[in-house]
């Protein structure tokens, strides 16, 4: 993987202070270390000006390892390789070669990094084993080969290490990621259900205000007493739309976890939608079979808003006046609803966006369950299947086929 980028540091605005900072601090480390370390040994070359320089210039090299952390690599190699070609002492120097390596792993790099201290290496080895003893500075007593593959450990053990910490830093990378990207799901699937409740609110309501006002016009010249019901009917059910909208916002403003002021709409509140489809000119008639059981606040809405929606349809979309609602508690594993409109189907465009259906089979899928929705003879149904988490949890196929 190449990037650009520190997976494991800070902020970027927080790097090249990081940067400086650990540089200045290799400097120190490598200036005071290798003056210690020369007093030790004394078969050596003296640190004079030029290993000074040199054990500077490692350092100086690394403020530039976040923009170009392959050459800086190399050339942090090349000075720890001409410093000991100089035969001055052993040490500390190696500490900016390793924050090299590991700043090149980091960032991708990694052949820079192999192939900058293998090539060092093996130079290292040539100037040791292989030059005449009066071209060195500081001959040593004789090939030591033991001493030779403790430093090839050393520097695969540099490598290993950095590759580790390379790959931390990338499982932690990803986990963030993750981390983001679930959090962004969750987002997006809050604003779809915000959308999905505003939608049915406000297609319900609309319809009913929608009607009532077409009544109102037509009754305003001849019957100006009866508009006056129509109207009350418009302000109610405004109302109540504004309050439903209100909550559902609500929850958008308030902070994480905070649970709504009111409760959501369940099915206790059908008898509520059973009037305001009446006010809407439209009968329906509510039929249970089996003992109804409790379920869910979850479960509840999706189960209130697929009526209020095929409600909605009914008054939007067929000439019928009458509906009628089965809610079939037969089952023991969920709720199945049946709403029915006789028809025929009424012409013209109802005014509605086309999601309804849709919006009422993401509400069943949410809960494992189904919907399907069609003609029906002149008329139209719709039936849904809502699986009961308190119950077994299959979504059985009970009652389907007809």
């Amino acid at each position: 993987m190449s990037t650009d980028h520190d997976p494991y540091g800070g902020p970027p605005w927080t790097r090249p202070a990081w940067t400086r900072l650990s540089a200045l601090l290799v400097a120190l480390v490598q200036v005071v270390g290798s003056t210690a370390a020369a007093h030790q040994q004394p078969d050596r070359a003296a640190l004079d000006a030029g290993g000074y320089a040199l054990l500077l210039l490692g350092p100086a090299l690394l403020l530039l390892r976040d923009r170009h952390p392959g050459p800086v690599v190399a050339a942090v190699t090349a000075v720890t390789t001409g410093y000991l070609l100089a035969g001055y002492p052993y040490g500390p120097v190696f500490f900016s070669l390793g924050v090299a390596v590991y700043g090149a792993l980091a960032r991708g790099r990694r052949r820079w990094a192999w192939i900058s201290l293998g090539a060092g290496y093996l130079v290292h080895l040539a100037s040791s084993h292989l030059l005449p003893h009066d071209w060195q500075r500081a001959p040593g007593p004789g090939p030591n080969w033991w001493q030779e593959a403790g430093a090839a450990a050393w520097m695969l053990l540099v490598l290993a290490g950095a590759e580790i910490m390379r790959t931390r830093g990338e499982q932690l990378a990803a986990r963030r990621l993750a981390r983001r990207q679930a959090e962004e799901n969750r987002a997006a699937e809050e604003r779809l259900r915000m959308a999905r409740e505003l939608h049915d609110i406000l297609a319900h309501s609309i319809s009913v205000i929608h009607l009532q006002a077409g009544v109102a016009l037509e009754l305003i010249d001849e019957h100006p007493e009866q508009v006056r019901a129509a109207l009350t009917v418009i302000k109610a059910t405004s109302k109540e739309a504004l309050g439903e909208v209100r909550q559902v916002l609500g929850t958008l403003r308030g902070p994480d976890g905070q649970a709504p002021r009111t409760p959501a709409p369940g099915l206790a509140r059908l008898p509520e939608l059973v009037t305001q489809a009446g006010h809407a000119g439209l009968t329906v008639t509510v039929g249970t079979t089996g003992p109804a059981r409790p379920l869910s606040a979850q479960v509840e809405l999706a189960a209130f808003r697929i009526v209020q929606e095929a409600l909605t349809n009914v008054i939007r979309h067929s000439a019928a006046r009458t509906a009628t609602v089965l809610m079939d508690w037969s089952s023991p594993d969920g709720l199945l609803l049946r709403v029915d409109d006789p028809g025929p189907a009424a012409g013209g465009d109802g005014g509605g966006s086309g999601n309804g259906l849709i919006g009422m089979r993401e509400r069943a899928a949410a809960f494992a369950g189904e919907l399907t929705a069609g003609p029906r003879g002149a008329g139209f149904r719709v039936r849904a299947w809502l699986p009961d988490p308190a119950g077994s949890g299959a979504a059985s196929e009970k009652g389907w086929s007809g």
